[in-house]
């Protein structure tokens, strides 16, 4: 037997889980495992400037990049984590959080121990799938394993796990043990899935919803779109059909000529998605009937709109069997296919009189980005624009978001995806007033020299909500105008290349330029000189 610390204990099983990244913040209470991962060289550390950043970073790099973890200290640092694992919660990433604790001997007794906090466990179960405290040195590796396990079953979520200090410096006896393979959901049973076929055969104009429960069920969608029925995406599933297929509705979920096609339709198939709010006009859209359910989660039954039927399984799976049942029994309808084609181009045509000159900025970063580029976007006005749903997009993950629409993660998000996805490029859309909530992350993103362009748009405030205010306040422009740095300034302080860009007949070279260098780079937009973008928040049936 050898015996090693708890702290190489962890370090030694993040490498068996195949871990490329650790992001965190060092300190007293987590530094016997950084400590570990430092001497092993074997697990990238990003040294973030915050824990709302290292949670950040680490959720972006599980989207693109395979299991993300974040290290964060005890007490109010692992509070700093809460808003970063509450989008992760939101978004369905299956992340790892490992955060310190005060000594046992003075766990939960409110002595005043440095860095001690009031039930952390209890915000911890508040914000993860699943928390989880060792007690013993014994305890941590299979504790390891279990909260990756737990991470990566679906429906997958971030988990927490919480070692205190002396146990982190604690001594065992190394045994090397397999990582845990993740819960397999149980299969839905042939007869429903036959119904369902039968359902779908007999309908003469289904359309399918999908969202991020179909990320991985690529191959599935293509054919049961091959075989005439189109599909409508959330915004998180963008890509999973590209958007070239003639039958990709992409994420126009309730521009008024979608809407009249599924006034039309006469089924709709539900996968993998929570129809959410924002893509439902706060559920109001009038969506097909009878309304058919997929979901992996079996409380997700009924949790917006209420379904005729619901099959409880993984939707890949269901899907693919699915388009099995239908093959050669189907056929695109030829009318079917102009009217998708008619609304596409309509919804389309009004995002781009929307955000006039910023289509063009739109072009751009699609003209610049590698095909295997990765688009990620901050909650801006751009972002929510045609970053959203103007953009086009061709493969899944490849436009990434906050679900839980919170600003100002945008930055990290992306450092987390540079790294995650080490040699495709990352492009990052952020706002000026976002951007300052975690503006310490811009010296992570120039100290590990990653390959990113950050776009900053700046409007010298919250342009969200100046729309917002406009149209529902009668005009009332209250705490929207902000203090703004220099942004110039400040990346050269970094050592970031830097452009400044005020007119829309620029944003081709400029950004070819800033995209196509290798390493860190900010573009800053002067949106006072490029002009407006009419956004009043996502669509509402009412507000207040």
């Amino acid at each position: 037997m050898t015996t090693i610390t708890v702290g190489e204990a962890v370090a030694r099983t993040l490498e068996a889980h195949a871990v490329s990244a650790v992001y965190g913040v060092i300190s007293i209470h987590n530094l016997p495992i950084a400590d570990a991962i430092g001497q092993r060289e074997r697990v990238r550390f990003v040294p973030s400037r915050g824990e709302a950043g290292a949670v950040t970073m680490a959720d972006g790099h599980t989207r693109v990049g395979g299991l993300g973890v974040a290290l964060t200290s005890t007490g109010a640092g692992a509070g700093n984590a809460v808003g970063a694992m509450l989008e992760a919660l939101n978004a369905g990433t299956p992340l790892l959080h490992i955060t310190g604790q005060v000594e046992k001997a003075y766990l939960d007794r409110d002595a005043g121990f440095i860095h001690e906090t009031r039930d952390q466990m209890g915000f911890l179960a508040a914000c993860s799938k699943r928390a989880y405290r060792a007690c013993t040195p014994e305890q941590v590796v299979p504790l390891l394993h279990r909260a990756i396990q737990e991470a990566m079953t679906l429906p997958r979520g971030p988990v927490s796990l919480e070692i205190p200090i002396d146990i982190q410096a604690s001594q065992v006896e190394w045994i090397e043990t397999a990582p845990a393979s993740p819960a397999a959901p149980a299969r839905v049973a042939d007869a429903e899935v036959d119904a369902l076929a039968e359902r779908l055969l007999a309908a003469e104009r289904p359309v399918l919803w999908i969202g991020g429960g179909c990320l991985e069920a690529g191959e599935a969608v293509r054919r049961l779109a091959d075989a005439g029925i189109p599909v409508v995406s959330s915004t998180h599933a963008r890509g999973v059909l590209p958007d070239s297929h003639p039958r990709s509705l992409r994420a126009f979920h309730s521009a008024p000529a979608v809407e009249e096609l599924f006034a039309a339709s006469d089924l709709m198939l539900v996968a993998g998605s929570r129809l959410r709010s924002n893509e439902t006009r706060t559920y109001s859209v009038d969506l097909p009937r009878p309304l058919v359910q997929i979901d992996v989660d079996p409380a997700a039954a009924h949790r917006n709109y209420p379904a005729d039927a619901f099959l409880c399984g993984e939707c890949g799976d269901v899907l693919s069997r699915l388009a099995d049942r239908l093959e050669g029994k189907r056929a695109p309808d030829a009318e079917v296919d102009r009217e998708v084609a008619k609304a596409v181009a309509a919804a389309e045509r009004a995002l781009r009189d929307q955000v006039g000159e910023y289509a063009k900025l739109c072009d751009a970063v699609r003209e610049s980005l590698p095909a295997d580029g990765i688009f990620v976007r901050d909650i801006t006005v751009s972002g929510s624009t045609w970053g959203s749903r103007l953009l086009p997009i061709e493969r899944p993950l490849t436009n990434i978001h906050s679900l839980a629409g919170a600003i100002g993660q945008g930055l990290a998000t992306g450092i987390g995806c540079a790294v995650g996805a080490e040699g495709r490029k990352v492009v990052t859309v952020v706002g000026d007033g976002g951007l300052m909530l975690m503006v310490g992350e811009l010296a992570t993103l120039a100290q590990e020299g990653l390959d990113m362009t950050l776009v900053v748009m700046n409007d010298g405030g919250y342009g969200v909500m100046r729309g917002i205010q406009d149209k529902y306040f009668e005009g009332r422009q209250y705490y929207n105008d902000l203090h703004t740095p220099d942004f110039q300034a400040m990346a050269e302080a970094l050592g970031l290349p830097r452009w400044k860009v005020g007119h829309g007949d620029d944003f081709q070279a400029v950004l070819a330029e800033a995209v196509g260098r290798a390493g860190p780079a900010v573009v800053e937009v002067d949106m006072a000189s490029v002009g407006p973008l009419e956004f009043a928040g996502p669509p509402q049936k009412t507000l207040y």
